[in-house]
């Protein structure tokens, strides 16, 4: 199990952008299971909306491409680099997030030819399919 700190060793991302809060799981260049535990005090809430909060669908794809990072990035080869979006594929979202809900978020590399590769990507909160996704991503750079 990787918490903050770990995951900040393998991404580059941080607060607020971060948007993980655990790695339960994960094969190096393969897969990984995190979670994000959706509060009430999220800032894009306060936006998303005042009357009604729900998690915005960009940033749960935004989560599960960071999932996705640490099984691709935690690969010898790619220590230290930095995994940008090339391109959502066949994005679904079934149901809204909200406050109070456990975000489970798995990521499966299922094609990878040099930096380039292709995540299958599904988010859930108790069992229900709120996103499903296929993740373009390009391995480059350094954090």
């Amino acid at each position: 199990m990787l918490g903050v700190k770990e995951i900040e060793e393998i991404l580059p991302h941080r607060h607020p952008f971060l948007l993980v809060d655990t790695i339960e799981s994960y094969v190096p260049g393969e897969s990984a299971v995190g979670y994000k535990c959706v509060t009430f005090r999220e800032e894009f809430f306060r936006g998303h909306f005042p009357s009604e909060p729900v998690m915005p669908g960009v940033l749960i794809v935004e989560a599960l491409a960071q999932v996705g990072a640490v099984a691709i990035l935690s690969k010898e080869e790619n220590k230290g680099k930095i995994a940008y979006f090339g391109g959502i594929n066949s994005c679904k979202f079934r149901r809204k997030v909200v406050p109070g809900d456990r975000l489970r978020l798995e990521t499966k590399i299922i094609k990878q030819k040099g930096p380039v590769g292709i995540g299958e990507a599904i988010a859930t909160v108790d069992g229900e399919v709120a996103v499903k996704a296929e993740l373009t991503f390009m391995v480059g750079g350094s954090k």
